[in-house]
């Protein structure tokens, strides 16, 4: 896929880390509003038997999702398996073994970030949403806190904080525009 994307250029301003800590923010989201939707009573009515476990579970799912993405981003800052295992109350080897096939579907991703579809015309982004379209994730989540209050009233809640590309390492651009 050597034709780039105008999303190739917002994710190149950021660092992996940052990406790893959108993707992180934007699954906590998901987590969040779908626990807000077992807090009302009611609509309990409307609701077949065992529905509120369908939720539930739902619930139990996002929460693994974003798990697995909490460790990607551990990894990415530099924690350590002991580290992170400590945290999941297991060895280090357990987690290790656990979560390498996330983490390796994350670096997976950065060496190619889509696959074509079936039709071989349409590429199709390998990395989740929220690092594949950063600037759009930013204004999104920063959106989300902002209403929510998170940061109280800080508009950029989230994308104050993340870590970006380091501009030191990118090449410098030659006299003649090559």
């Amino acid at each position: 896929m050597s034709e780039p994307t105008p999303y190739d250029h917002d994710r190149s301003a950021y660092a992996r880390e940052g990406l790893a800590r959108l993707v992180l923010a934007d699954q906590a989201t998901e987590v969040a509003d779908s626990a807000a939707g077992l807090v009302g009573t009611r609509n309990d009515v409307d609701t077949g038997l065992a529905g509120r476990v369908s939720q539930a579970r739902q619930l139990v799912e996002l929460a693994e999702r974003t798990l697995n993405s909490a460790i990607i981003y551990e990894v990415e800052r530099g924690s350590s398996w002991a580290q992170v295992a400590a945290y999941l109350e297991t060895s280090a080897e357990e987690a290790r073994e656990r979560y390498t096939p996330a983490v390796q579907a994350w670096n997976t991703a950065f060496e190619e970030p889509y696959r074509l579809d079936e039709t071989g015309r349409k590429r199709i982004p390998q990395l989740p949403t929220a690092a594949y379209d950063p600037k759009w994730t930013c204004t999104h989540l920063d959106r989300w806190a902002f209403l929510r209050r998170v940061g109280i009233d800080d508009r950029q809640a989230v994308s104050a904080g993340l870590v970006m590309a380091d501009t030191a390492d990118e090449p410098v651009p030659a006299e003649d525009g090559s």
